[in-house]
């Protein structure tokens, strides 16, 4: 982007054009990785168990995932869809009792022949891969294996892959609606000198003949596919607990060697800052069986659940630049804060179609104007989410196709969370407003879902069916506009919408210092009395700062009325 100030955002821009452009003819492989087909509704992922060997000097890989699956339908097909994408290869697909299963090919899925008798509930089967997979060119943006090096040009590899797909480096059922429910292993091999760190807590290590050493890192919980994620460098670790909700949090930090003595001091002020204020917005932390942990990577950051990727060099702001324009992005660490957000809103609760993204992303956007509201109070949290807005593109629906692994546009952060702030406003109930959110991540805990949920639950709990409101922010490219015109003689305010939905009905809550109103504008002019200490809350600017409108004072309703 030409303009400096929006240098911050180039993470939303970027996210949305590399990981999923838009499309308007998609093909029968986006419907193969987006749909849940007749291949992969009869079977549900209880686990894996991963195991990769990655050549750095060569970057191939080799490994195997162990699939443990539950039979859900009586009537199913003699198929499973694994999926694997070009250039990495299968090399056998082996079941429990070592049958050798035949395997078709169509581009990046992989069709299983894997005949069951119908009395069996539940199987299990090992694929072998290996290859030289995709590597990532300007990760976390491009997805892929990183063959990097750190400062002291030594090896350093981790991966990256939300939106391209967690088969991009490792076999599985490549969607996000099918989490395994008995949690995963990862077990990375390596060289001697370089440790190996993933989600989870460290089950095993184990020193061979050859030089190497494999690590076995466990998640107790469900997991989203591209949130099980390898770390490899010259990395270590320091702890700690924090007095949480439910109990003592394990708290780690795995950075490279050279960064330890700045670490120390920096990352748990920063983390015990964000705890404090998610769990009191969001409710507890919610995998307190695996930890939580920071990693130090060499790209900015990632959400990896209980294993957050940390790339923001140890300093405020967003690599020392703030989105907002205002400063205040300048107080805090955006990686930290805004990627631990996700614990809650992406790795709590999962979208079961990419098309959905919004809940990950805006909900986790949201969690910033929040964070600041906790440390620096509600009057610069207004103002930050305020000045986010200058990241909105409109450029493109939120909410694209659903069932072909379609992205909407980089407008779900920032204009999801400025849609959440405006809904917010307009309860006026801020007891309510964090009942709801706590209330999402505890009836969808551990759960994938749609947005449709998300938004009918939200109604049911506001009081106040906000679907016509979700609708215009996030399939439509329309900003509303408020129109207004005081009429003084008659001590009455005309106000309507425009430029929106002609059913959008957003109603507003007007409070000042000493007086309030609540109206509830439509697309067609209406009006309320007021007294002359009400008309303040009529301001452009008041109404701006609190709600993602265009306010329009009106000199005239003529214009209007015809």
């Amino acid at each position: 982007m030409k303009n400096p100030k929006n240098l911050f955002l180039l993470a939303a821009f970027f996210i949305s054009v590399a990981l999923q452009a838009q499309k308007t003819n998609f093909t029968h492989q986006d419907s193969l990785r987006g749909t849940i087909n007749k291949e992969r509704s009869w079977w549900d992922v209880l686990r894996y168990d991963i195991t990769v060997k990655p050549d750095f000097n060569k970057k191939t890989t080799i490994g195997k995932n162990v699939i443990t699956y539950k039979v859900v339908e009586e009537s199913h097909s003699d198929y499973m869809q694994i999926d694997l994408q070009e250039p990495l290869r299968i090399d056998s697909v082996v079941t429990d009792d070592a049958r050798k299963l035949s395997f078709t090919r169509e581009g990046n899925a992989w069709h299983v022949q894997n005949k069951l008798g119908a009395a069996k509930k539940e199987g299990k089967i090992t694929v072998y891969f290996n290859g030289t997979p995709r590597e990532a060119v300007r990760a976390p943006w491009d997805g892929g294996w990183s063959f990097s090096k750190d400062s002291l040009n030594r090896p350093l590899m981790t991966v990256t892959c939300q939106g391209l797909g967690a088969s991009i480096w490792y076999p599985n059922k490549d969607h996000q609606s099918d989490e395994p429910d008995n949690g995963a292993t990862l077990t990375m091999t390596v060289p001697n000198e370089l440790t190996a760190v993933a989600n989870g807590r460290l089950k095993e290590k184990k020193s061979h003949n050859d030089g190497t050493t494999s690590y076995t890192w466990e998640v107790k919980n469900p997991i989203n596919n591209y949130n099980l994620i390898p770390y490899i460098g010259h990395y270590v670790n320091f702890s700690e607990t924090y007095a949480g909700l439910k109990g003592d949090l394990d708290l780690n930090y795995w950075v490279l060697d050279y960064n330890l003595e700045k670490a120390k001091p920096y990352l748990p002020n920063e983390v015990h800052n964000m705890l404090d204020s998610f769990e009191y917005w969001f409710g507890p932390y919610p995998f307190y069986e695996d930890g939580f942990k920071l990693i130090d990577v060499d790209h900015t950051g990632m959400e990896h659940q209980s294993a957050v990727a940390y790339g923001n060099h140890y300093k405020p702001g967003y690599r020392g630049r703030d989105g907002s324009g205002t400063g205040i992005g300048l107080l805090w660490d955006f990686i930290v804060i805004h990627e631990s957000g996700h614990e809650w809103f992406g790795n709590n609760i999962t979208t079961k179609d990419l098309a959905d993204m919004y809940i990950h992303e805006g909900f986790t956007n949201y969690s910033e104007t929040l964070f600041i509201e906790s440390m620096y109070g509600a009057d610069a949290a207004n103002d930050y989410n305020r000045g986010i807005r200058r990241g909105i593109r409109n450029d493109r629906p939120i909410i694209p196709e659903y069932g072909v692994n379609a992205q909407g546009s980089g407008d779900m952060y920032t204009k999801g969370s400025n849609m959440i702030h405006t809904i917010r406003h307009s309860l006026n109930n801020d007891q309510l407003f964090r009942n709801i959110l706590t209330g999402l991540n505890r009836v969808f805990y551990h759960q994938t879902v749609t947005s449709d949920q998300v938004h009918a639950y939200i109604s049911k709990k506001a009081g106040f069916d906000y679907g016509k409101v979700f609708h215009q922010y996030l399939k439509t490219t329309q900003i509303p506009e408020i129109h207004l015109y005081a009429d003084a003689k008659n001590n009455r305010m005309y106000f309507k919408y425009a430029n929106c939905e002609k059913d959008f009905n957003l109603p507003l809550s007007l409070v000042g210092r000493h007086t309030s109103l609540k109206i509830f504008p439509t697309t067609e002019w209406q009006s309320v009395e007021v007294s002359n200490d009400q008309y303040v809350l009529f301001s452009a600017p008041r109404i701006e700062k609190m709600y993602y409108l265009t306010p329009k004072v009106l000199n005239s309703m003529e214009t209007e009325k015809k």
